[in-house]
This record gives C-alpha cells, sequence and structure tokens, in this order.
C-alpha cells in the first residue's frame, strides 16, 4: 500500500518568545559589571529626560515676536521662528531664496538618479562635478537669464554652512588624492613638496588658515585681480582638509599588500592604470571611516569662519542673540545649531555605513 505524503502548508516561522529577554541577558545584564552599568545609565536617563522633555515641550513657547511672550518657564522657540529664515539663507533676500531652493532640489534628484540603473554612472558623475557647481553658481550669484545679482557677502546661514561643507569636501579629496600619491612617490621633488605641504597645514591651527587666506592670498595676485572673501575662505578650508585627507588615504595605500603592486605591473598596466584600476579602489574602501571622519570634521569646523567675518549658521544665531528684543534666548539658538549640526553628520556617518556594507568583500578579519 503506496503512502501519499502532502506537504503541509507554508508556516510562518515560530515566535521566539524569549528573544527579546536573551538579548537583554546578553547585552545589557550579562555580569555584575554590566548589571551595574545598565542601572546606572537608566538612573541618569531619569534624571535627564524628563527635565529636558519638560523645558523643551511642555513648558516651552513656539509662537511670539519678542522674548515677552515666552511666559511658559521652558524654551522659548518662538525666538528660532523668528530669525528661521535667517539662520538658513542669512541676509540673502526672501524674494531669491527660491535660487537656493531650485538648486538643492537640483542636486536631490541628480544624486537620486544613482539609484537608475539605466544611466550611465561615469556621464552622470561628471555632470555632478563639472556642470552643477557652474549652475548653481550661477544661481546663486545671479547677473545671468534675468537672475537679480546677489553679493556673496549676503550670503550666510546654513546655505553658506553647506556650501563651505560641500564645496571642501569635493575640492579637497581629489587634492588630497593627488598629495597622497606624491608622498609615496619616488621622485624625490615631488615627494618632498608634499611633504612639505601636509606638514606644514597640519602643524596650524584652521583658524590660522583663514587668517592667512583672508589676509595674505591678495597680497600675492597682480594689480587688479582680487578674489571676494569667500572665494578665500574656500581656498583655504580646501587646502586644510585636503593635508588631513592625504594622510587618510596613505593610511590606505600602505595597507595594500605589495602583491596587489606587483600584479598591477605583470599585467603591463602603467602607473596610472594599476592606480586608477587596482591599487586606489582597494586603499579607498579601507578608508571609508577615516574619510567620512574627515568630512564631518570639515563641515563642523566651518562655524570658523566667523572669526573672518562671514554668518554662517552658527555666526547667525550669534549675531541673533544680540537682539534687545531676544535677550537670554542663547540656549535655544544653540540647542537648535546643535540639532542641525548632528542631523547633518549623524545622516553622513550612515551614508557612510551603508556604503560599507555595499562594498563588503567578505574579506573582513574577525
Amino acid at each position: 500500500m503506496a503512502i501519499e505524503f502532502k506537504p503541509s502548508p507554508s508556516l510562518p516561522p515560530p515566535v521566539n518568545s524569549v528573544g527579546a529577554l536573551a538579548w537583554l541577558r546578553q547585552n545589557l545584564l550579562s555580569s555584575p559589571l554590566n548589571v551595574f552599568l545598565t542601572l546606572f545609565s537608566l538612573y541618569v536617563l531619569y534624571l535627564l529626560v524628563p527635565p529636558i522633555i519638560e523645558w523643551g515641550v511642555i513648558n516651552a513657547t513656539f509662537s511670539g515676536d519678542t522674548k515677552a511672550a515666552c511666559t511658559g518657564g521652558g524654551a522659548c522657540w518662538a525666538f528660532i521662528g523668528v530669525y528661521f529664515e535667517q539662520f538658513m539663507y542669512g541676509l540673502y533676500p526672501s524674494e531669491e531664496t527660491w535660487r537656493i531652493n531650485l538648486s538643492l532640489i537640483l542636486l536631490v534628484l541628480l544624486v537620486g538618479a544613482f539609484a537608475i540603473k539605466t544611466i550611465n554612472k561615469l556621464y552622470l558623475s561628471l555632470a555632478i562635478i563639472l556642470v552643477y557647481p557652474v549652475v548653481a553658481y550661477f544661481l546663486f550669484a545671479g547677473g545671468v537669464f534675468g537672475l537679480t545679482v546677489v553679493e556673496t557677502s549676503l550670503w550666510g546661514g546654513l546655505f553658506l554652512t553647506t556650501l563651505l561643507g560641500v564645496v571642501g569636501i569635493v575640492a579637497s579629496f581629489p587634492l588630497g588624492v593627488l598629495l597622497a600619491l606624491g608622498r609615496r612617490s619616488d621622485m624625490p621633488v615631488a615627494k618632498s613638496v608634499c611633504v612639505v605641504f601636509i606638514e606644514t597645514i597640519r602643524a596650524v591651527p584652521l583658524i590660522t588658515i583663514l587668517f592667512m587666506a583672508s589676509v595674505m592670498i591678495p597680497l600675492f595676485l597682480p594689480d587688479g585681480m582680487n578674489f571676494n572673501k569667500l572665494m578665500r575662505v574656500l581656498i583655504g578650508i580646501t587646502l586644510f582638509s585636503a593635508a588631513y585627507m592625504a594622510e587618510v588615504i596613505r593610511g590606505g595605500l600602505q595597507a595594500i599588500p605589495k602583491g596587489q603592486y606587483e600584479a598591477a605591473d605583470a599585467m603591463g598596466l602603467t602607473y596610472w592604470q594599476s592606480m586608477i584600476l587596482v591599487i586606489l579602489p582597494q586603499a579607498l574602501k579601507l578608508v571609508i571611516p577615516g574619510i567620512v571622519n574627515t568630512f564631518i570634521g570639515l563641515f563642523k569646523d566651518t562655524t570658523l569662519v566667523y572669526i573672518v567675518g562671514m554668518f554662517d549658521l552658527l555666526g547667525r544665531i550669534q549675531a541673533a542673540n544680540h537682539d534687545a528684543n531676544w535677550l537670554g534666548t542663547t540656549v535655544e539658538g544653540y540647542a537648535f545649531a546643535g540639532f542641525v549640526y548632528w542631523i547633518i553628520c549623524f545622516g553622513m556617518s550612515r551614508y557612510s555605513m551603508a556604503i560599507e556594507r555595499k562594498l563588503e568583500t567578505g574579506h573582513k578579519r574577525n
């Protein structure tokens, strides 16, 4: 008699009711020390979180024209609402801020196009690196196609912070790669120039570079030629970041086994072919955390431009704190600035982690 076996219907996997408890025991309660640290952390959160919520939400004031309207005893977020446009765009004319918004939308669309598989990634990258900056500059500055001219002295707020950070990051990366390759080259003159440049820049703080860029660069230019302050600051930030970027990339180059160089030579590749096709892709993948760390540090260091008279996000908040109608709102301003910087830097960190996972080749050392 034949026995017929019928496949059982597909059922959802059983729910592990003790999964959460097991995770707690393994990660938070695995030893007496971990138990103590867990309880201590919960106690600290109990002391800090309720007062912060009470100050920032429950007793906060969200509307008003002056500090006198903030009578709740908590945070005066009305200050942020009144100055929000200045915090975002500086003194950029209100009727022209659509140009900044349009440039941001264009950038988001271009970056988002990388997700479309049918688009040529090389052409898209060239468009972002070469074409978009020109379009964005004319949108920001005006003077063409009937756009009103807006002087760079009016640029400020988060717009200026983002501009300084993005331009510094994009311009310093290729320069850092060249400096790293130059420092490891066999040509004594090129190597010496790169070493002197890197060590000199790394030996001084960014604020010194900004002062030198703001004051000294015009002295080396021919008569009748001059860069505005924004361009001089961008040059200083780019050179400063490139020196640190070069050392990060040099670490990645040194981590590549000698066999990779020998394999590239055995294939008959030239120096630049081996670097572009074999060595650099591996080196850059190894130092993604260091590269992103440099980018994050650069973005936060843009706040120093306030010292040379440029009002980025933090500078605009500090200027607003001197308004007699809003005296005593320093904490709210700095809390808002800190939150904005945290959002942007945290986003950069998470994006770098996603890139690392995407480029993972399974050769990690445990």
